[in-house]
């Protein structure tokens, strides 16, 4: 049943709270920012039609309160909420609270959040449906004795996963059975952060790709594909830099592998845009890793190949609207440059601070999403990305010359970024050639600037 949104409460910050804002304005949809003291003078708050201040710095006081943030929303009468990304994008009882005070979540309902964010209930969904999953357990494993039978049954190495884990936190790969027990008691302290310190097995893929296939389901049961991104290139399993198509990728294996992640989203009647994260061994067996139930930091690149808008794919998913069922390929060549206020040559140490200095890149088939400018200062209290610079091409030689000039036109001044280490990326002769694994950061060496 369609019924039209007029009023979206932006429960997010930064360049996500800017693109939704954008789309939301061309919508004829009113917007509501909130905000943390830390964020007053974020362009987030400048831009929406309506700003409210949420809290302190410290997200659980802000950003992650969410009875502060149903209070805002219906103090503002926005009818609708969209979490962005992180925060509380994927937190199930938000999605419930929403529904339960009449505030349409603009992504996908507590059960399907519930079924795809715990990785174990996910992965057993997935064997039920026929998806390929990694070899490893089928549960929760109670004890460490528990792990080293299974491990030994599946055969090292093995990846030790918390269910509820994310951002690389509880994983650990164990190699040898001696090593068992340590890695172990490390994986459970970190999950606990994440107030449940499950974890369970799978086979440890030796130098895998991580290719995530996006995906989108409206209310009717319809869903398509929009072709692959490749995420290859991480840091401790953060991204780095995406592209789409995947230079790894054949014609066969993306029929395979968007069937595979439209199986899996249709197996839960999946409601919204997601992402279907598989890892692909050097033979192109793919395996089944995660859904990510929400708008994803690289979508951008997707829409740049497709020309489609995802927020607003899920404005009008959320409003009741069906969407096209046809799977959407890649029409060109696009490659993401997350820019981070990092310091690549000090191990990459964040450095926040204020900006006294920016030119951004434009021209012919550059992007930039961004919320900073001169003189804003970047909090040391959340994420450290501050730019996307996006390059699109019709083919991908053509995308990595066009990200040089790109990356040679960006000045950001008064903090450290990773602008210089993006700008050495893009002449390795492995990046180049499309010949990297999730492997890439261990072997790249990072040469010192010239003074």
């Amino acid at each position: 049943m369609y019924k039209k949104i007029n009023k979206v409460l932006i429960a997010n910050r930064g360049e996500i709270a800017l693109r939704i804002i954008r789309t939301c304005q061309e919508m004829g949809i009113k917007t509501v920012a909130i905000y943390s003291t830390a964020d007053k003078d974020s362009l987030h708050v400048r831009f929406a039609d309506e700003a409210v201040c949420i809290g302190p710095a410290p997200s659980a006081q802000s950003y992650l309160n969410i009875p502060a943030i149903i209070s805002v929303a219906e103090l503002t009468n926005a009818d609708a909420i969209h979490p962005g990304y992180g925060f509380l994008s994927e937190n199930a009882k938000f999605a419930r609270i929403c529904k339960e005070h009449d505030i349409k979540f603009i992504g996908p309902t507590e059960e399907h959040i519930n079924k795809m964010g715990d990785k174990a209930t996910a992965r057993k969904t997935m064997i039920a449906n026929g998806v390929p999953v990694t070899p490893g357990t089928e549960g929760i494993l109670k004890t460490v004795e528990d792990g080293k039978r299974e491990a030994k049954r599946i055969g090292y190495p093995v990846m030790l996963k918390a269910t509820a884990g994310g951002g690389g936190k509880g994983m650990r790969i164990i190699r040898k059975e001696e090593e068992f027990e340590t890695l172990w008691a490390q994986a459970k302290q970190e999950a606990a952060f994440f107030a449940n310190d499950d974890v369970y097995l799978e086979k440890y893929i030796e130098e895998p790709h991580h290719i995530e296939i996006q995906i989108a389901g409206d209310q009717y049961g319809n869903v398509c594909h929009l072709s692959e991104r490749d995420c290859s290139i991480q840091r401790r399993h953060q991204k780095l830099l995406e592209e789409t198509p995947s230079p790894f990728m054949t014609e066969e294996l993306r029929h395979k592998m968007g069937e595979a992640a439209c199986k899996a989203a249709k197996a839960i009647q999946y409601e919204g845009v997601g992402t279907v994260e598989f890892l692909v061994d050097a033979h192109r067996n793919f395996y089944f890793m995660e859904m990510n139930t929400r708008i994803q930091v690289e979508h951008g690149i997707t829409e740049e190949v497709t020309n489609l808008d995802l927020v607003k794919e899920q404005i009008l998913i959320a409003e009741g609207h069906k969407i096209n069922q046809r799977n959407y390929y890649p029409q060109a060549h696009a490659i993401e440059c997350r820019i981070n206020a990092e310091d690549p040559f000090n191990n990459f140490r964040p450095c926040p601070g204020k900006i006294t200095g920016l030119h951004l890149p434009g021209g012919n088939g550059i992007r930039v999403d961004t919320h900073i400018y001169t003189g804003y200062t970047i909090p040391s209290s959340y994420d450290s990305m501050i730019v996307k610079l996006v390059a699109v091409a019709q083919t991908r030689q053509e995308a990595i010359d066009k990200m040089k000039r790109a990356l040679n036109e960006l000045v950001i001044e008064g903090i450290k970024t990773t602008a210089p280490f993006h700008r050495q990326l893009m002449e390795d002769i492995r990046f180049r050639e499309g010949k990297y694994t999730t492997k890439f950061m261990e072997e790249f060496q990072l040469k010192p600037l010239e003074d």
